[in-house]
């Protein structure tokens, strides 16, 4: 039975505790950590826990027994954790983002390599089955070469939503939508496309006055061979519509799902041509449906890849790759120009330090509430649907 700790308990908490239960007979919770342990406290009670609770991850080395942690804390909390967790022999699955920067995402691997301990990232999207088929789908060649791919992130936030205390900050949250709410569907796009070669991109602030970050941004990616890619993330769209489009040479594929292809006419206009489609649809209905999906499917592997049952499918290299291409659209976007992935230590948005100093304010932080009166939170509308 292994024992896990659960670091944070403000509301994606909730997704860790009740995939951990759900798992009872190879997990049991026994240890909380927040800040403010009366949140931890009515947590573990609402959970129906017998748990301990403890203001920090210090407190919880010295007074809890525990194989595995959960971290649900604010980003910037996310490296320092990890690294302390890690070097104390722990396995450690870390929300998203991983971490603020490359530096601390190569300081939280170096952790884990010197610990011999497992580092996951959570990314819950790859663990629903339309991501899983469409994966199937771009690497069966029906397809034929992808020509065009595009992620829309698309959020709505009101101004309230920058009022806590660690949101809106470069300091402590690493950045706006792009790192914070598009991370998943960046993730996504890396995984089922590859990293670019370039990257060109705009950040912007429209309507967040007490936010030091971006809550738009759209970045333009090109590839080795020659394919594009944009990804578009925002906190400004009303209906938050999400998607991930592939445009190939044969039909396009999205999620969520569909499928439409085009043959020419004589003169070159387009008619529908539904043998492509029939034969697409085929392979994408036979293909397994995933067992257990989302936190739920996440954490299973996690428990799993602990017992040696099976590989950790989102480990921190997978994590690293998405920050990078993250990077890039800052650096991009706050410097202007093409950015050349690889990045390298040198790259003005490589290091924490670097990047407060380079990263440009849109507005000044003026509001700030320690919590909310409602944990409530929403999570994507349509995507992985």
């Amino acid at each position: 039975m292994l024992k896990i700790a659960i670091l944070g308990a403000g509301a994606i908490s909730d997704s860790h505790i009740g995939a951990y239960l759900k798992f009872k007979d190879q997990a049991q919770v026994v240890a909380l950590v927040d800040l403010f342990p009366e949140k931890a406290a009515e947590k573990a009670a609402r959970h129906g826990l017998q748990a301990k609770v403890f203001k920090n991850y210090d407190e919880l080395l010295k007074g809890c027994d525990f194989d595995a942690a959960s971290i649900c804390l604010p980003p910037f909390e996310h490296a320092p954790a990890s690294v302390g967790l890690l070097r104390a022999g722990k396995h450690v699955l870390t929300e998203k983002p991983m971490a603020t920067c490359l530096q601390e995402c190569d300081d939280m691997l170096a952790a884990a390599r010197a610990g011999g301990k497992l580092l996951g990232v959570v990314a819950q999207n790859r663990f629903k089955t339309p991501m899983m088929k469409l994966k199937r789908v771009l690497e069966s060649g029906l397809l034929g070469k992808v020509l065009h791919a595009q992620v829309d992130s698309f959020w709505w936030r009101g101004s309230n939503y920058y009022d806590l205390w660690w949101r809106g900050t470069w300091a402590k949250e690493g950045g706006g939508c792009t790192m914070n709410h598009a991370v998943h569907h960046i993730d996504i796009f890396q995984w089922m496309m590859g990293q670019p070669a370039e990257v060109q991109a705009v950040t912007v602030n429209f309507c967040h006055q007490n936010s030091e970050v971006e809550d738009f941004s759209t970045a333009v990616l090109t590839y080795p061979n020659g394919s594009v890619g944009q990804i578009t993330a925002s906190l400004v769209h009303h209906g938050e519509e999400q998607q991930l489009v592939v445009q190939a040479e044969r039909a396009k594929v999205a999620v969520p799902w569909a499928v439409k292809a085009m043959k020419q006419k004589e003169n070159g206009f387009p008619e529908d041509d539904p043998a492509v489609v029939a034969e697409i649809q085929s392979f994408y209905d036979q293909l397994p449906t995933v067992r257990t999906e989302g936190h739920d499917g996440q954490i299973e592997n996690f428990l799993n890849a602990i017992q040696g049952r099976e590989p950790l499918l989102v480990d921190g290299e997978a994590g690293r790759r998405t920050l990078e291409l993250i990077s890039a659209i800052f650096q991009s976007g706050h410097l202007g120009g093409k950015v050349k992935l690889p990045l390298q230590p040198t790259d003005p948005f490589y290091t924490r330090d670097s990047i407060l100093k380079h990263a440009r304010h849109f507005h000044e932080k003026t509001k700030s509430v320690e919590n909310f009166a409602s944990n409530e939170i929403t999570l994507g509308r349509n995507l992985g649907r």
